[in-house]
Order: C-alpha cells, then structure tokens, then sequence
C-alpha cells in the first residue's frame, strides 16, 4: 500500500455514537454516587443493629416514629457535611483547624476519636457475635478481621475501596429486608407507629431513643462524609449529584434500621424473648422464623461488622491528619501518607486488642457507644454550621435561611434530647 492510500485510510475514523442525554446525566450521578452510600450502609453497623435488635424486641413498634425523625435530620446534616467538602475540598478538621487553631481541631478531634472508639469496639464485637454462632473463637475472628480490612484498604485503589463498602452495604440491606418479610409483621401497626409516637417516662425508654438515634446520626458519619467527597476530587459542580447519593444514604440507613426493628418486633417482642445481643437476635429468630432468618439476621450482622470496622477507623485517621495538617486519602499509598496508614492500623490494631479483654461486657459497649455518639454529635454540628453559613468559606454552596434554620434546630433538639435523658435517669421516673 502506498503512502497517500495509507494516510487515506488512517484518516477514516467512524465516528463516535453519541450517547441521550438521560444516559450523559445518569453517568455524571453514577461518578458521584459513592460518600453518601457508603456513610449511610456504615451507619447500620453492629452497634446499629445491636442497637435496633434490642430496641425491637424491648419496646415492639413503640419507637419506630425515631427512626423516621431520624431520617429527616440525617439528611440536612450530611448533606451539609457534602457542601463543605465540595466547596472547600478539605475535611472537616482542616477547615477547623484553618478557621479556630489547632486547640480548637485537637478538641473536636478527640471528641470524635472518644466516640469512634466504642464504635470500632462494637465492630469487632459484632464480628465476634456473628462468627461465635459458627463456632469461631472471637479472639481469631477479631485478628483475622483487622488484616483483612487494614489489607484491603491499605492494598486497594479508592474505586475498590469505594465499591467493595457500597456491595458490602447492599447485601446487608437485602439481608435484614427478607428477615423482616419472613417475620410476618404487623405492617399496619408498623405504620401507626411510624407517624404516631408513643411517648414514656421511663429512663429505659429515653435511653433506647438516645442510642436510636446515636446510631443514626454519628459524629464520625457527619466527618466522613465531607472528607470522602474531599478525597474523591468532587467539586461545587457535583452539588445536585451529591444532593443525590446523600438522599439515597440516608433513605436506606433509615429504611433498613426500620426492618430490623420490625423483624425483632413481630418476632422477639411478641413472644417475650429477652436478648443481650443481635447475634443472640439471630439466634432466636429460629424457633420463630426459621433457620433460614437466623443465617440471613447473622450474615448480615457479619457484613455490617466488617462495613463499619472499613469506615469508621478510616474516620479517625481522616479525623487525627486533618487536624494537624497531614496527608491522608486512600488514594495515597505507605510511603506518601504514612501518618494516616499508621493511624488506621493502630485504631483498628487497639481496638481488636481491647475486644479480647476477658469478661468485658460487649453488649454494653455496643450500646452505650451509640448513646455516647448522640451526646458528642451537639459539639461536632455547632462546628459544622458555623462553618457552612460562612460565605467567604462556601461562596454560593453557604446554606441560606431555612438551611440554617434546620440545622440549629436540629441541633438543638439533640442537646434537648441529651437533658431530657438526664432528668429522667436522675429523677428516676416511670
């Protein structure tokens, strides 16, 4: 073939197919798609699901109105949490430390670190739980646990890492979505229960509400989320996107922790069964539900556990390297962030250690971790809203009136909820 001809024949480039629009603008969501999932899979961890197993089979439908209250205020606060880190691409405690000092960063961060200690903990425990009913040492599940997620996360791309805790998360859901049909529910007074609350003055009551919603709405959630889309690259553009992955988040958090209560309910509660832990939840739904819904509560408890010890330590180290300006991502590898790979190893190397305590009373760890994250979230979200109506900040993502407005009140409501829990438990009523 000559040369002309040659150059002829390389200029013939078929052209390339041109994709609707629906498809242009269902993959810029998919590309976003990603911090807003993952925060809300995590949030339904084994404190979470210890936490709606024993509300469930304790108080029946009674606090199902929370969880829907819940769902609400999850929503504006991470969506918050999503703004800052588009408008600033920086963590939370970067921008706290840039904005109060360091003394300021290093309190919020040990504010952070206290509460996502007992969640860490709760995350081997529920490891434990869910491998302890095949028989698994807890001392051999809670080592094999940690170098599986420190290997994974430390060997994986962002994508992997990305993708692995968003399958993990779905599964999880499907899980305790079949349990909860096979429990055979009273979908009608599950409903009544969601929209009308069943209010006590019983300190056990408002103790399972705190520690509802602490499992809910977390303190290292709220971080997550903003250093996620900070290490992912998204940028203001992504905002409606964003807007998108946090609804989907929230919506499922709340949605699968309403199934959970449910299962336990229609089941555990009406029978009479008292349970010290979601694997003993699992346990019991057998005689009940069959063997089928104890493989499938206990699976789920295992992926949720493995879930939450991924995100929630990453959380610390994100926390702990923003607030003394260090590298941290994991698009990093070793050698360009040694500080935030070291961190993750030693809060999840610690806390493997401290579940293998002997006697150490892990259901009341579980719990008192996800009523200790509802006391601690006030101080986090008064940091967080002064920075998102800052405007010289946020420029045009700086909430606006009713954003503000939400977000105080909310934030209000929880330190309420905080007094409210104390004056019943020093009064002793009900």
């Amino acid at each position: 073939m000559t040369e002309p001809r040659r150059r002829a024949r390389a200029r013939v480039v078929p052209p390339l197919p041109r994709l609707p629009a629906w498809r242009v603008r269902l993959l810029a969501v998919l590309a976003v798609l990603g911090p807003g999932l993952v925060s809300g899979f995590a949030d339904n961890d084994a404190g979470g699901i210890t936490t709606y197993s024993l509300v469930g089979s304790t108080f029946g439908y009674a606090l199902l109105w929370v969880i829907l209250a819940s769902q609400i205020v999850l929503f504006f606060t991470q969506e918050v949490g999503a703004r800052l880190g588009l408008a600033t691409g920086k963590g939370l405690m970067g921008l706290i430390r840039e904005r109060w000092g360091v003394r300021w960063a290093a309190f919020a961060a040990l504010l952070m670190l206290v509460a996502n200690l007992g969640s860490t903990v709760a995350e081997f425990a529920g490891i434990g739980s869910a491998l302890g009913i095949f028989g698994v040492p807890p001392q051999v599940s809670a080592l094999v646990a940690a170098v599986v997620v420190v290997g994974f996360i430390t060997l994986g791309s962002y994508s992997r890492v990305q993708y692995f805790f968003v399958g993990v998360g779905a599964l999880v859901s499907l899980a305790y979505v079949v349990s909860a049909v096979q429990a055979q529910p009273d979908w009608g007074l599950a409903a009544r229960s969601l929209v009308l609350p069943s209010l006590s003055s019983s300190p056990a009551y408002w103790l399972a509400v705190v520690g509802t919603v602490g499992t809910t709405i977390t303190p290292w959630g709220q971080a997550f989320i903003q250093s996620y889309v900070a290490d992912k690259g998204l940028r203001p553009d992504d905002l409606a996107a964003s807007r998108v992955d946090v609804f989907s988040g929230a919506l499922l958090t709340n949605l699968i922790a309403g199934f959970i209560v449910v299962a336990c309910a229609a089941t555990l509660y009406v029978a009479g069964v008292t349970i010290t832990s979601a694997a003993d939840a699992a346990q019991a739904l057998e005689p009940i539900a069959g063997q089928a819904a104890t493989v499938i509560f206990a699976g789920g408890l295992l992926g949720a556990s493995f879930l939450g010890l991924g995100v929630v330590p990453m959380t610390s180290a994100y926390t702990t390297c923003e607030a003394f300006g260090w590298e941290t991502g994991v698009d990093w590898n070793w050698r360009e962030a040694p500080a935030f790979y070291g961190l993750l190893a030693f809060f999840i190397g610690f806390a493997a250690l401290f579940v293998m305590i002997p006697g150490l009373p892990l259901i009341n760890v579980m719990f008192l971790a996800q009523v200790l994250n509802a006391l601690l979230l006030p101080f986090i979200l008064v940091f967080v809203m002064l920075l998102a109506g800052d405007r010289a900040l946020m420029g045009p993502l700086a909430s606006g009136r009713v954003l503000r407005t939400i977000g105080w009140i909310s934030t209000g409501l929880l330190v309420l909820l905080s007094l409210v829990l104390a004056a019943v438990s020093v009064l002793g009523v009900g």
